[in-house]
């Protein structure tokens, strides 16, 4: 199962790797990783896509917690929380692909963002489910490139990750 794990750690050198190595140690994946400041300058909030059972995600908060430079850990997943993701997409546009590519980027709220003779770059936001059936919905020999972020989430109503 998919989980998305929110945690604050200490803004210094050092500590991104520290986690990253924690979880090849033990053979964990990272589907995807994001690390920002946060509106406090001594800290930085991570969020890490990974898939495992209820243990094995148990196993890897334990250790996360064992870390010095990290404050708090979350399972995001545990209750309500949205999640982003941001997709950049370039894709082949001539002719009356043109129309057609702009109509399935505005049917998933996506803002065309470069215009050339050839090609259109797509930008669009919303959870990973979102982003894949965007594009699923275009011809596979149309996509030039793709560049995605990896999620964001954060806790619905009062729920907050803070120390």
């Amino acid at each position: 199962m998919k989980h998305i794990i929110a945690l604050l750690l200490e803004n210094e050198p050092g500590a991104l790797s520290r986690v990253v190595a924690l979880f090849s140690a033990r053979g964990y994946n990272i589907e995807s990783l994001t690390v920002a400041p946060t509106e406090d300058a001594s800290l930085s909030r991570m969020t890490i896509v990974t898939t495992g059972s209820d243990d094995v995600i148990e196993q890897i908060t334990k250790h996360l917690n064992r870390l010095i430079e990290v404050v708090k850990v979350v399972d995001l997943t545990e209750g309500s929380f949205i999640e982003r993701e941001l997709m950049l997409v370039k894709v082949r546009a001539v002719g009356k692909e043109r129309e057609e590519i702009k109509r399935t980027a505005d049917i998933f709220r996506g803002h065309i963002v470069d215009v050339t003779d050839k090609s259109y770059t797509v930008e669009l936001t919303g959870d990973s489910g979102k982003l894949d059936a965007f594009l699923q919905a275009l011809d596979r020999g149309a996509i030039l490139e793709t560049v995605r972020t990896g999620a964001s989430g954060i806790g619905r109503g009062e729920r907050i990750l803070r120390v």
